[in-house]
């Protein structure tokens, strides 16, 4: 065949999440949108900033055309890039210069790219990874040429087994990606996890003589309830590199903007900057839509309306456990991580279909038995989908 059967196999096959979204939008075509309680798609549903949108709309009034929608720089406009630089050393005491920073579109492409410059292709390399975790990072890390490798969750409360993870690290390690707010469970990892995390990695990188750089994939980490905090982690562990996308702090995910910021404190800081550039060059990711450059730098400060996630967060965690549901409290991101009603969660899922309730079964997350449930819709879908989710509860009682 003239083509390559890998990348055949990932174009077949959409992701669990992908497939579960295109049949939410036949199934409302056939009884109704109002009618599909579709919780399926980390799709942003608060708006975005009114300052975004007016921002937009001076930018294509005001600037020169030719300007505004050309190249920018490849790693991105340093104008931009000194503003994000500034912003991050504001918020938590660093010291990022514009050469620290890589411009991308969204985290999926930092991501990318950040394996890309750093896994060695047939050097049999490793990245760990914390289930549950976002699906495609399986995807991400196989394309730059490694090996995934999942290690386990503490029970319940879902924070990272350092016992566990310490297991994992060998020879062939070469990379850790944490993702808080984590992507399905909203659980946001502990000054005192990122701690023992980040001396794990100290001792493992001086046993073998080598470093393990750590990867901070953060789309979520405006998105916290109630003053938690988010510890950043080039403050714990110098060789960290952050990724970072606007797609959920300012709900522009169609927009395909965010960073990458290297450690200046790195080992060989520069050079990893370099090899970002080059991995960036490789994949074709050079120069991030340079309008959204500009958006973003007009609109660093800006916020979206948190309290709206929060409120669906209450209302689905509360009456969820109080129909026997057993559920991991979220301080962060928008999702719901619910224990499924049987063993199977797939047959869990087939069941809350009937109820056309669409969840997204979590194997493909490293861990059975549960569903994720992203609660980023109109309130009213959440408080419509109750009674629902209720019936489905009494089904197995």
């Amino acid at each position: 065949m003239g083509y390559n059967q890998k990348m055949y196999g990932l174009g077949s096959k959409r992701s669990i999440i992908r497939e579960i979204f295109e049949y939410s939008k036949t199934r409302s075509q056939q009884i109704g949108a109002e009618n599909v309680y579709d919780f399926s798609l980390g799709n942003p549903s608060v708006p975005a900033p009114a300052e975004v949108n007016n921002t937009i709309a001076e930018l294509l009034a005001s600037e020169n055309s030719v300007l505004l929608h050309g190249y920018t720089s490849a790693q991105g406009d340093a104008g931009v890039r000194r503003v994000i630089a500034d912003r991050i050393n504001a918020k938590f005491n660093a010291s990022i210069t514009p050469n620290h920073i890589y411009m991308t579109c969204g985290a999926a492409a930092s991501l990318s790219i950040c394996l890309k410059a750093l896994i060695e292709e047939d050097a049999q390399e490793e990245c760990i990874v914390f289930a549950p975790f976002f699906t495609e990072y399986r995807v991400f890390i196989e394309n730059a040429g490694g090996k995934i490798v999942v290690s386990k969750p503490m029970e319940k409360t879902f924070q990272i087994d350092i016992a566990d993870f310490e297991s994992k690290i060998n020879e062939h390690t070469k990379a850790v990606i944490v993702n808080s707010p984590n992507n399905p469970s909203g659980v946001v990892y502990s000054e005192d996890t990122v701690k023992a995390l980040c001396e794990v990695l100290k001792r493992k990188s001086e046993e073998y003589g080598k470093v393990i750089y750590l990867i901070a994939d953060e789309p979520y980490r405006e998105l916290v309830y109630s003053g938690v905090e988010v510890p950043y982690l080039m403050n714990y562990y110098d060789n960290t590199l952050v990724c970072y996308s606007y797609s959920k702090s300012l709900s522009l995910p169609g927009e395909r903007i965010g960073y990458i910021a290297v450690c200046p404190n790195m080992q060989d800081a520069s050079n990893v900057y370099l090899a970002v550039c080059g991995a960036g060059r490789s994949l074709g990711y050079v120069c991030a839509p340079s309008l959204f450059q500009q958006v973003i730098a007009r609109c660093i400060d800006a916020k979206v309306n948190v309290e709206a996630y929060k409120e669906n967060r209450d209302i689905l965690y509360d009456n969820l456990t109080s129909y026997g549901y057993e559920c991991v409290k979220p301080d962060g991101a928008f999702y719901l991580f619910v224990k499924a009603l049987e063993e199977d969660a797939y047959k869990f899922f087939e069941r809350a279909k009937d109820h056309e309730i669409l969840v997204v079964p979590c194997d493909d997350f490293g861990v059975s038995g549960y569903v994720r449930i992203a609660y980023c819709t109109d309130k009213s879908k959440v408080i419509g989908a109750l009674p629902a989710f209720e019936a489905l509860a009494k089904e197995y009682k």
